[in-house]
């Protein structure tokens, strides 16, 4: 029998399948989302329901479905679908969805990721415990749905095209100077999107020749992980735009929610900098804006939010603290480390595809390359996340602060110590493992590297 407190996590369901949840889990699930809705006078009648490129995606889908029918409401299937194009459907057909993917983790996974209408995101402070619970107590008794068979139909609904036209009419690239551009899809959901959003699949074309790389829906992932955070998932990527000689290289997760950037030397373009670029370019739109930012993003973001007349606002690392300010602040738009990306214009929601189409768009609009295009929103020096296996993870953290007294505390999410020369630091816990992360940035290389070193020594002794 499953026990969901293994599975439901912060944000969303996660576990390898059939061992920690199968179909019957899903059912229960499906059930119990619906029971929430319900409860709490949801809008509109209906779930809006998709799927990732994973070999079990489908029948979880179809078992979740049959639960959400069984409790009184209809099903709207989309079928397969990236998160956000889920997200765009919740978000355009205002009703409540659930998305079925494990996002960048190996095979063996899969996960749901729930929504109320308009793509509110749901978490364990706002519905998931409640859910898990119900659907605990549905397994404990036997049943998966206490309402019988399905009472209400499902409908098969295609929404791509609408996705790709809506997300073409907030970003226009038909003006810009044709640019060649190398696509990693990784086996994942960006195989589904990128050839109608900036192919010409379903569309007009744009100026704009793509290099696909592992388009081919394959939940096995037979070339490499879906996870572009860690470089050695961007070594084909890489590879391919100097052979190619193509002006940039995108890379999606596997469930397409999140995309990183390769400029044409093959160099990683850091999320901070595109956090700041999409800023730039929604403050124009939008002047005086608010933009959130994750904690551990460049101090560059800051400033040049300042700098283009918007109210920056530091957010905790995470998608539902980055949402609730989002909607808190009616912030234009909000970047993190990980290269999630969101905007108002999107229902405060995250998306990749529209973060890669403004840089895009910015750099098609003008003529310089883009390392040199990025690199004015690159001032300082980053250590990238760092992880350390550390049982007593509270002793090592008042351990490195005991050793900085002089530095400025903030003590948001884990620790992070600011100094005068503009260099600092943060330390975190991991919320799943002994792990503390560990981020540094400087303003010279030197400078990071021996403030990492000597908190690492610290953190490692």
């Amino acid at each position: 029998m499953s026990d969901l407190s293994q599975i439901v996590k912060a944000y969303d369901v996660r576990g390898t399948v059939p061992d920690q949840w199968d179909e019957r889990t899903a059912e229960a699930l499906g059930a119990a989302f619906t029971q929430l809705l319900n409860s709490t006078d949801e809008p509109g009648d209906a779930v809006v329901v998709g799927y990732d490129m994973r070999a079990t995606s489908p029948g979880l889908a179809a078992a979740f479905a049959a639960g959400v029918r069984a409790e009184g409401r209809s099903v709207i299937e989309i079928g397969l679908a990236s998160t956000d194009l889920l997200y765009f459907a919740s978000g355009s057909l205002d009703l409540p969805g659930a998305m079925f993917t494990a996002s960048h983790n190996p095979a063996q996974y899969n996960g749901i990721k729930m929504c109320r209408s308009g793509a509110r995101p749901i978490g364990q402070e706002s519905g998931l415990t409640e859910i898990r619970d119900r659907a605990q107590a549905l397994l404990d008794s036997g049943e998966t749905r206490p309402a019988g068979e399905p009472t209400r139909p499902a409908e098969r609904r295609d929404m791509l095209p609408d996705y790709a036209g809506y997300l073409r009419k907030l970003v226009d690239l038909s003006g810009i100077r044709p640019l060649k551009v190398v696509v990693d899809a990784g086996n994942g959901m960006g195989g589904f999107t990128v050839p109608t959003v900036l192919g010409d699949a379903a569309l007009s074309p744009l100026p704009l020749e793509i290099v696909p790389l592992y388009f081919e829906l394959d939940g096995s992932f037979p070339n490499h992980e879906a996870n572009p955070l860690d470089p050695a998932n961007l070594v084909d990527l890489q590879r391919a735009v100097v052979e190619h000689g193509a002006d940039i290289g995108l890379a999606f997760d596997g469930d397409a929610d999140r995309c990183f950037v390769v400029d044409e030397r093959g160099e990683p373009v850091s999320p901070s900098a595109i956090t700041a670029l999409v800023a730039a370019r929604e403050l124009a739109k939008h002047p005086g804006s608010t933009v959130i930012h994750g904690l551990i993003t460049s101090s560059a973001v800051a400033e040049i939010i300042r700098e283009h007349g918007g109210q920056p606002v530091v957010a905790r690392v995470g998608h539902s603290f980055i949402k609730a300010e989002m909607a808190r602040t009616n912030a234009v738009f909000g970047g993190e480390h990980s290269a999630h990306y969101y905007f108002r214009d999107f229902w405060f929601a995250d998306t990749g595809m529209l973060a890669a189409m403004h840089t895009l768009a910015a750099l098609g609009e003008q003529s310089l390359p883009l390392s040199v295009m990025a690199g004015e929103f690159e001032r300082y020096v980053a250590s990238g996340e760092i992880n350390s296996t550390v049982a007593d993870q509270a002793a090592a953290v008042a351990e490195v602060r005991a050793a900085y007294p002089d530095a400025v505390a903030d003590e948001m999410d884990g620790l992070t110590l600011r100094f005068p020369d503009g260099a600092w630091f943060n330390l975190r816990a991991s919320n799943t493992e002994p792990l503390l992360r560990l981020n540094v940035e400087a303003p010279t290389r030197d400078r990071m590297v021996s403030l990492r070193d000597d908190v690492l020594g610290r953190v490692r002794r």
